[in-house]
């Protein structure tokens, strides 16, 4: 409950605040290349239950015809304006609106699609999906730059299903089994350190 109850705050407070740039991103993505503003994908949330999350679109049109559910380095879809927010992860704050409809939560295990989550070791996604995803976790801070890893493999997805995916969902396990408000909040400093720096 009081999780929940820092989550509406939090989301609330957030979006009032930040809608300047809001604004001024939405401009920036519309202008920057044709398309929607938002980048809507189906993800796996609590229990199960399929949503559809909201992020800034950083890529062109052309990532619809991919299959490649995966970001790797350079990828040629994303755009000019892309690069930049997703290096600053300024595409992950539209998730604030899931936060505030109750899909997701500030911090949490980052929701994955529907055909990874498949993947998942029966134990495992029982322990994962009994919380609502979030914006940021443990593994979101310890594999910032998990698209230029990728970019190293010779087989990108395999690299991630097989070496990636197990080690995230570690971290997730064991937020899971330590979560509490305290421990969100130094998550949400932690990211921010890592952000700026």
């Amino acid at each position: 409950m009081l999780k929940r109850a820092f989550d509406v705050i939090a989301s609330a407070s957030g979006l009032l605040l930040l809608s300047p740039l809001l604004v001024f991103i939405a401009l920036w993505v519309k202008i920057d290349s044709p398309g929607p503003v938002f980048f809507r994908q189906e993800r796996v949330g609590r229990n199960g239950k399929h949503f559809r999350i909201h992020k800034f679109r950083t890529m062109t049109q052309l990532q619809v015809t991919s299959s490649l559910q995966i970001t790797v380095g350079g990828d040629a879809r994303i755009t000019r304006s892309g690069h930049f927010l997703r290096h600053y992860k300024l595409d992950e704050l539209p998730q604030l609106i899931d936060v505030l409809c109750g899909a997701m939560s500030i911090v949490g295990p980052r929701p994955e699609v529907p055909r990874y989550v498949a993947m998942y070791p029966a134990d495992v996604r029982s322990i994962v999906l009994s919380v609502r995803p979030g914006i940021t976790d443990l593994a979101s801070i310890e594999y910032r730059s998990e698209s230029e890893l990728l970019a190293q493999s010779d087989n990108p997805e395999h690299t991630y299903i097989h070496e990636v995916m197990p080690a995230k969902l570690a971290y997730c396990v064991q937020y899971v089994q330590r979560q509490s408000l305290w421990l969100d909040l130094q998550i949400v400093f932690r990211t921010f350190l890592a952000i700026v720096r």
